[in-house]
């Protein structure tokens, strides 16, 4: 039985699908950012390249906590 995936990676096949780019590139978008705090970053996402609130919300959180964590 596979595990259901919960929290922001929850949101990343619809990401993915929706804007046409693999959740990496889009990390990598994120981490080649001079922005550092998260509500910049998903608004910057959202301006400059089209995303709703809550996939531009999940990008940042889960690329966040990733970071914070190395």
């Amino acid at each position: 039985m596979t595990e259901t995936v919960k929290g922001p990676a929850s949101y990343f096949p619809s990401i993915e699908k929706k804007y046409g780019r693999p959740i990496a590139e889009w990390k990598e978008l994120i981490r080649s950012s001079p922005l550092i705090k998260h509500m910049q970053l998903a608004e910057w996402l959202k301006t400059e390249h089209g995303l709703g609130h809550g996939h531009a919300n999940a990008l940042v959180a889960h690329t966040l906590a990733e970071d914070s964590g190395k």
